[in-house]
């Protein structure tokens, strides 16, 4: 029987890694130092999906400090310490993607809103990375980074394959309408844990089908 899909482009943060806590934890802690008090969960409500680079104004306001690089070399380096330390691949994501590598013949891509080197690190310390070898797209890379559509635009042009013939596999609205628009039949992860957002909101953005655990997704592709 025919495939319905040529290719599966899964997100990072949220999808393959637990790493939503960390690096929002981190955030909020800088935050505070900055003067602006937020409790974790107010901080993963603002920030989950969004790349801080894309908050910069936001958090300007808020604080009335401006945002210097090297208030973002000092995050970046707090947050990757705290995903070396901590960060774990979620349940089932390794033996769904392992599934799904086999099937499609390697025709799966990470594409994630984050910089290149936090996603790389966090393939490798979750046993991912040799599955997405070369295949590994940042919205740092790309003219705009979620919710538009360019990295996944990106990774679909690489790959050689149709908009229409990709799955996409999102747990955010950011990410949920950077794969619609770019034409791609998307799958919202929504667990119970919080730092995904409610099935109700991925349906909203354009997501086809919701599912809240790993192992559910290489039956719901086919």
């Amino acid at each position: 029987m025919k495939q319905r899909y040529d290719a599966v482009l899964f997100d990072c943060d949220g999808v393959l890694v637990d790493s939503e806590g960390i690096t929002n934890g981190v955030l909020r802690d800088m935050l505070e130092e900055l003067g602006w008090t937020l409790s974790r969960e107010e901080c993963m409500r603002l920030f989950v999906g969004k790349a801080v680079k894309d908050e910069r104004e936001l958090i300007e306001r808020r604080t009335g400090r401006p945002l210097t690089e090297e208030w973002f070399a000092r995050f970046r380096e707090r947050r990757n310490d705290g995903l070396v330390a901590r960060v774990e691949a979620i349940p089932g994501a390794v033996d769904a993607v392992a599934a799904l590598s086999s099937r499609f013949q390697g025709r799966i891509a990470c594409c994630s809103g984050a910089d290149r080197f936090k996603v790389e690190l966090q393939l490798r310390k979750c046993g991912l990375m040799d599955y997405f070898e070369g295949r590994v797209f940042s919205g740092h890379e790309t003219p705009r980074s979620k919710p538009f559509p360019d990295v996944y635009l990106a990774a679909m042009e690489a790959l050689g394959v149709r908009p229409e013939r990709c799955a996409v596999v999102e747990d955010t609205v950011t990410g949920v309408t950077a794969g619609a628009s770019a034409g791609a039949t998307v799958f919202g992860y929504s667990p119970p844990e919080a730092g995904h957002d409610a099935p109700g909101a991925l349906r909203a953005a354009g997501a086809g089908q919701v599912f809240t655990s790993m192992s559910e997704l290489p039956g719901l592709l086919g």
